[in-house]
């Protein structure tokens, strides 16, 4: 078996995890995320979502920090379950994280061309982008890296430039971050209630779930036992912080039925400025590429480990001689999220992409809970706010998506079983 060549350095994957977070997330999900708690809640049931999603995040991050230290090979969770609680529990991780990052990966190229291009040529154009960010990720995981650092540069750039603008010339009011519809109706609102704070929380996770990316490149890491924790935590705590300024931001300019209603709502914050508009367009059009750049990377690795264990073909397991990257696993995603881009509605995407990566998640949790002593660098509470966090959040996310989820999973441990049943006979 071929292994993966450890050219990344600590500071690279933390810019691999920014630009798998700071991508199309922080400029769609705020929009659906603000329906959930609306008609009558508050700014402030929107900024409880963040923080309820962060901690879900911050516990599972502990997980894989912890996890990655002890098995720093490519395949993330799907290599970690196997390892800690079985084949089954790796392979409902791993199908949950590749059917759930494909899907994340056709709404960034679909947000990319939105912003980019007009309507009637934005599909072809979604799948061009995937073409020509699998031809990066083809020729090398150190070119990835180097271009999401570009990415994530410029990204950070834009919003700083759109916070300044939308604060000093959009007539920020404060009062708009605690106040709703109903302003006496409560710090969560009234029908909306913990529901619909906990389905905005679900759909913000969305927006965090880049780091995943970090764990996957355990085995291209250079000392990843040092690196990867601190690559993971770093990437985490800078994403909290900044989409806490955007999320503020966006309440104090536009209020939460303005958010709720808008599909571009940084845009919106912006509109009177015409150029800082299209500075912010062109910001999410950046990462929203970036954020594509690193989940074809991530779901390739992933792919890979799959394919290793013969619970993908093993022809996908393969290692290009010179390039070292899983080439057939990329091109094999490249090819699935042409075919999702060009038939698919990006309707509901967000929803499906956080319930395979929360399932994801939850094995996670629970492998990092199994761990001794001698591999412990975080208190076990914190796996178990993680994986109760993973559960309650995936069942609260949108009904459609649940549903499209469990299905997807079914599939998903169908055709296993079904290999098994051969393999055995």
């Amino acid at each position: 078996m071929t292994a993966l060549a450890r050219r990344l350095t600590t500071s690279d994957a933390v810019v691999v995890g920014l630009s798998a977070m700071v991508g199309a997330g922080v400029f769609a999900a705020f929009g659906p995320a603000a329906q959930a708690v609306l008609p009558a809640g508050t700014g402030t049931a929107l900024l409880v979502a963040l923080a309820l999603a962060a901690v879900v995040a911050y516990g599972n991050a502990t997980s894989s920090a912890q996890l990655a230290a002890q098995y720093p090979a490519s395949g993330g969770t799907y290599v970690y379950g196997r390892e800690r609680l079985g084949p089954w529990w790796g392979y409902v991780a791993g199908w949950g994280f590749v059917v759930g990052k494909t899907a994340s990966c056709a709404a960034m190229a679909l947000t990319f061309a939105a912003y980019a291009v007009p309507a009637a040529s934005q599909r072809p154009v979604a799948a061009l982008a995937v073409v020509a960010l699998a031809a990066v990720a083809y020729r090398g995981v150190t070119r990835t890296a180097r271009l999401a650092r570009v990415i994530v540069a410029l990204v950070l750039l834009a919003l700083g430039v759109w916070t300044a603008v939308a604060l000093g010339s959009g007539a920020p009011a404060w009062s708009r971050v605690v106040a709703g519809p109903d302003a006496g109706a409560g710090l969560l609102g009234g029908p909306a209630g913990w529901y619909g704070v906990l389905q905005a929380a679900g759909l913000l996770f969305f927006a965090f779930a880049g780091y995943a990316r970090i764990a996957t490149l355990g085995e291209e890491v250079r000392d990843p036992a040092r690196a990867i924790p601190r690559a993971i935590m770093g990437a985490l705590g800078g994403v909290v912080v900044l989409y806490a300024v955007v999320a503020v931001t966006l309440l104090a300019v536009l209020g939460l039925p303005a958010v709720a209603a808008s599909t571009a709502p940084l845009a919106a914050a912006v509109v009177g400025t015409p150029w800082a508009s299209a500075v912010v367009r062109a910001g999410a059009a950046l990462a929203s590429l970036g954020a594509l750049l690193a989940l074809v990377a991530g779901v390739g690795r992933t792919t890979l480990a799959m394919a290793r264990e013969n619970d993908l073909p093993r022809a996908l397991a393969a290692v290009h001689p010179r390039y070292q990257v899983p080439h057939r696993a990329e091109v094999a995603v490249a090819v699935v999220v042409c075919a999702l881009v060009l038939t698919v509605d990006l309707r509901g995407a967000i929803g499906f992409s956080s319930f395979g990566v929360l399932v994801y998640y939850a094995v996670a949790n629970l492998a990092a809970w199994t761990q001794g002593a001698e591999h412990r660098r975080y208190p076990r509470a914190l796996q178990g706010v993680g994986l109760g966090g993973c559960l309650v959040l995936c069942t609260t996310l949108p009904l459609g998506s649940v549903l499209a989820g469990l299905g997807v999973l079914a599939l998903g441990v169908a055709l296993r079983w079904v290999r098994v049943r051969r393999v055995s006979g």
